[in-house]
């Protein structure tokens, strides 16, 4: 990139720069990320979403107090449809369990375009996974990750077989159980509930994952431009425990 707007990638502008999932096709399209910097720039498509990652976290906790305590926004799709169709500009991205009974945007109170989510089993950080998060912090601008786990994680009673048992589960679920051995060594050596050591440390594993993930996550993280946190949620009571 030579010329004046390449020091907009990676800087707190480009917030209103790389926008939309047009711009990034455009640089996929021609075969490296200089088409970007050709890009016109674009009003943010919920501005309200434009936020640094301490604020983010404040919202996080404040939508999910809405939650637990039943007073949900009410949804109105009709107002950011438009909008969504030609951009997105999440204010958060969530690396969550697959679980059917943790669904971060309701969990949140948030709506549509607000969240970028990435759903594996047991909260795991996979290749494929910092991948999509790069994108949102790169290319979207999203100054906060929450890792999200939850109790009574089936992926981590899994992993947690395994180790003791030593058995190996069919298919590619072994490989999933095999990421979710150090923490559950981890929670394995501590004092207290085995599940409950596993699920905090795998989330707190996760985390910390994640602040070294090069070369985009962890220059980001060191520069105090993304924060990085964890959280796990209660099935009983729906409220999310920041960990770590």
């Amino acid at each position: 990139m030579c010329n004046d707007k390449s020091e907009l990638i990676g800087s707190p502008q480009r917030r209103q720069f790389l926008k939309t999932a047009g711009v990034f096709g455009a640089a996929l399209a021609t075969g490296g990320v200089s088409a970007l910097s050709s890009a016109t720039a674009q009003e943010p498509p919920i501005p309200k979403n434009d936020i640094g990652g301490d604020e983010a976290l404040k919202r996080l906790v404040e939508g999910n107090k809405r939650y637990t305590n039943g007073d949900i926004t009410p949804a109105d799709f009709s107002s950011t449809r438009a909008a969504l169709a030609g951009g997105q500009n999440p204010f958060a991205a969530i690396l969550g369990c697959s679980d059917s009974r943790v669904a971060p945007e309701l969990a949140f109170d948030t709506g549509r375009g607000d969240l970028f989510v990435v759903r594996v089993a047991g909260n795991v950080v996979t290749q494929e996974g910092i991948a999509s998060l790069e994108y949102c912090v790169e290319v979207l601008g999203t100054e906060l990750i929450m890792v999200l786990g939850h109790d009574k994680c089936g992926a981590v009673k899994a992993a947690i077989s395994s180790v003791q048992s030593g058995n190996q589960f069919p298919g590619h679920i072994q490989n999933l159980v095999e990421l979710l051995k150090p923490p559950v060594q981890k929670g394995l050596a501590e004092k207290g509930n085995v599940l409950v050591n596993a699920i905090k440390a795998n989330v707190e594993w996760g985390v910390q994952g994640l602040q070294q993930a090069s070369p985009i996550l962890d220059k980001r993280f060191k520069a105090g431009t993304l924060k990085i946190v964890g959280g796990i949620y209660d099935l009983d009571s729906g409220a999310v425990k920041l960990v770590g």
